[in-house]
């Protein structure tokens, strides 16, 4: 069940990375477009490596633990950004939906690789290998 949550949730990537583009072409303000390009592109490039990574994760746990940071952030800027009122509303799903994948990643990859947060952290080597 977790190899096809990373893999589909992982996929999604490109459609964001996608949206990225869009935005970018459509808008082409200076100070955006570069900015909203790369991030298409690493976004789809963590697509990839999600897709990779979920056919064994026991071995590249790390990619699917540091991805769960990443949007264990995004979640977390968002917690931070609307009190403060500098969150779009449409930011607000983020909470949700990457903040409960974040936590699926980062606790995922602590069961299947049978290490601590700190070692996960440090990209040690799976003791369940």
């Amino acid at each position: 069940m977790l190899p096809k949550f990373i893999f589909w949730t992982g996929a999604l990537d490109f459609l964001v990375g996608l949206g990225a583009w869009a935005g970018a072409i459509a808008n082409q303000a200076p100070g955006q477009f570069v900015a909203l390009i790369t991030l298409g592109t690493f976004l789809m490039m963590a697509a990839a490596c999600l897709m990779w990574a979920s056919q064994d994760i026991a071995n590249r746990y790390p990619v699917i633990f540091w991805q769960g940071l990443v949007r264990f952030s995004a979640a977390a800027a968002v917690v931070y950004a609307v009190p403060r009122g500098i969150a779009e509303p449409w930011e607000y799903s983020l909470v949700a939906f990457d903040g409960t994948i974040s936590l699926v990643y980062i606790f995922g990859s602590i069961r299947v690789s049978g290490l601590s947060f700190i070692s996960c952290l440090m990209c040690k080597k799976a003791t369940t290998v």
